[in-house]
């Protein structure tokens, strides 16, 4: 393992450990350097990799920071630079997803919501639930969170085809991949309304925050997928 990887490696464990306070940006290079004994372009490389893996981002003006929905987890925490989106994901099998709004709104985040993006309680986010289903059946209930500085220009027209198109063909801006949480969950009323799901049937819920390739948290979103129609592959690289 080279110096640069190993340093990503005792990083991204200081940021699992709390060594670093999440509402401070990190140290600098130049101070990391001296403390790692290395270059600041080493130093550089390292960090890269952790805002390619969305646990930092950077800030222009104002340091490095920890993605906080990164690191606050005590459950199954699945890493995956696979960040497609349900439209992206059908592409060449077929099937044609459509949505229906079941809300739509903008308002001012929580302290939970807006420390999950990153932003600040006064910076407004698009709330939004739609169903989506697959040929005419139910799939899932998403319910997602996402800046309007950053994501702009979302309407009823994109909300009907695909967010993430929307995302990298209109804004010209690059998903890098998300840290996930999956959890089993009982179907709740409107699960039952929307996806046909019985009150003893299980849903397999993802809470999602996707980051862009410049580390930025871009969404913090819950999907609340039908158990019999999908099931999740992860791959473990090792480095």
């Amino acid at each position: 393992m080279v110096k640069y990887q190993q340093i990503s490696k005792e990083m991204r464990q200081r940021l699992v450990d709390g060594y670093y306070s999440s509402n401070q940006p990190i140290p600098d290079e130049v101070t990391l350097a001296k403390q790692f004994d290395c270059s600041r372009m080493t130093m550089k490389k390292a960090l890269d990799i952790l805002v390619t893996e969305g646990f930092l981002y950077r800030k222009r003006g104002h340091g490095t920071f920890i993605v906080k929905s990164a690191i606050q987890s005590n459950k199954l925490n699945v890493v995956s630079n696979d960040t497609l989106g349900l439209s992206n994901l059908l592409k060449g099998q077929g099937k044609r997803p459509t949505s229906k709004i079941l809300n739509f709104e903008v308002k001012f985040p929580t302290e939970e919501i807006a420390s999950h993006l990153s932003i600040d309680l006064d910076t407004p986010v698009y709330d939004i639930t739609r169903l989506r289903c697959v040929d005419g059946e139910p799939y899932v209930i998403e319910h997602t969170y996402m800046p309007t500085t950053l994501i702009p220009g979302i309407n009823e027209k994109v909300l009907l085809s695909s967010i993430y198109s929307h995302i990298s063909d209109n804004l010209g801006l690059k998903v890098a991949g998300s840290h996930r949480k999956i959890r089993a969950s009982k179907a709740e009323l409107l699960d039952q309304n929307y996806l046909d799901c019985q009150p003893d049937d299980p849903i397999l819920e993802v809470e999602q925050a996707g980051y862009l390739n410049n580390g930025l948290p871009f969404e913090y979103a819950f999907a609340r997928h039908r158990y019999d129609k999908f099931e999740f592959t992860t791959v473990h690289i090792r480095r």
